[in-house]
């Protein structure tokens, strides 16, 4: 090979080949922990193999899912808080393949960033590695792309993609048994989730607050962190009683809020009916109300209002199912009903 003593290297156009090397080695544990049947949740191929008879399907389909983390992203990066935005990016998927009655299987990310920082990086596929634990799903790979001119300064930004499987008979939402007077269950969110942070901004940057702030809905949290609090994965609590054929839809709580997302799931002809007092709407979204001057279905087409995931039950499988959902720990409760549309 000819020497260039005076030619241009990589390192000098802005990418850091060995700060990507030494981000790979340090997620490599994460990745592990994360191993599952039929995944060894190893990285360095070129893709990742999943056995879906060693994790006991017989007659499965195959469900796909990406999303992002959206403009929550401003926040930890503004805010300094890189630790849990890897949780909110797996949640979103998992959570819709749940809604399908899907199973997550595998996960992959995409963190993209102007210049590589291995500390910052390191967090944040630390927590993509905890969203993957929560959600039962392996950390097969990814791709980290450092695009100096693209992003600037410390910005950086994130897709995921998850792979899930369900057997032929057990894919929801089952339209077909699906009637007026059907019952609605709904699982509490942890706060916004990662929707709505585009007015979420609007409205911090409206009451004047630094993220630093104290948080005026979360004693004893700075502003920034309390709107960090990272989405609800609910596939270890709501996954067994889809297997037990107890749920006949779910739908996840995302952008479109409790106004668009519902609709999803349910049968044409149908309905859902709301009975907005079964619950207390959470301080943070009072909060965005107040400051924002937001009307009441303004907010429940952007946001949850503190319901994560809403699941479709007969009327005689509700009591088990909320049995079970308190039981693993969700705060669970009957928030509407199917009707006629």
């Amino acid at each position: 090979m000819t020497e260039r003593p005076n030619g241009l290297t990589y390192a000098q156009a802005g990418v850091d080949i060995d700060a990507g090397a030494a981000l790979v080695e340090a997620i490599k544990p994460l990745a592990r922990s994360t191993r599952r049947p039929g995944a060894d949740a190893s990285l360095g191929g070129f893709g990742a193999l999943f056995d879906l008879k060693a994790a006991g399907f017989a007659d499965p389909l195959i469900v796909t899912t990406t999303d992002g983390v959206g403009t929550k992203l401003k926040i930890a990066i503004d805010a300094g808080h890189h630790d849990t935005v890897g949780i909110d990016l797996v949640a979103m998927c998992v959570n819709d393949l749940l809604a399908q009655g899907a199973e997550p299987l595998m996960f992959l990310d995409y963190y993209a960033t102007g210049k590589l920082d291995v500390a910052v990086g390191a967090k944040v596929v630390a927590g993509i590695a905890e969203g993957c634990r929560q959600a039962g799903a392996a950390l097969v790979g990814g791709e980290t792309a450092e695009m100096p001119g693209m992003y600037a300064g410390g910005d950086y930004d994130l897709a995921g993609f998850s792979v899930g499987a369900v057997e032929r008979s057990g894919v929801l939402p089952r339209l077909e048994r699906q009637a007026a007077g059907d019952l609605l269950i709904g699982l509490a969110s942890s706060g916004p989730h990662s929707n709505g942070y585009s007015l979420i901004r609007r409205v911090v940057e409206r009451s004047g607050l630094a993220w630093n702030a104290p948080a005026p809905f979360a004693e004893g949290h700075s502003l920034g962190a309390a709107l960090m609090t990272p989405t609800r994965i609910y596939v270890k609590s709501v996954l067994p009683l889809i297997k037990a054929g107890l749920v006949e839809g779910g739908a996840h709580i995302t952008g479109g809020g409790l106004i668009e997302n519902p609709p999803r799931a349910i049968a044409e002809g149908l309905a859902p009916r709301f009975d907005w007092d079964a619950w207390p709407l959470p301080p943070v979204f009072a909060w965005l109300q107040s400051v924002g001057g937001i009307s009441d279905h303004e907010l429940r087409r952007t946001f949850n209002c503190g319901v994560g995931f809403i699941l479709i039950v007969k009327a005689e499988n509700a009591e088990p199912a909320l049995a079970a959902l308190l039981d693993a720990g969700e705060t669970a409760f009957v928030c509407g009903e199917l009707v006629a549309a």
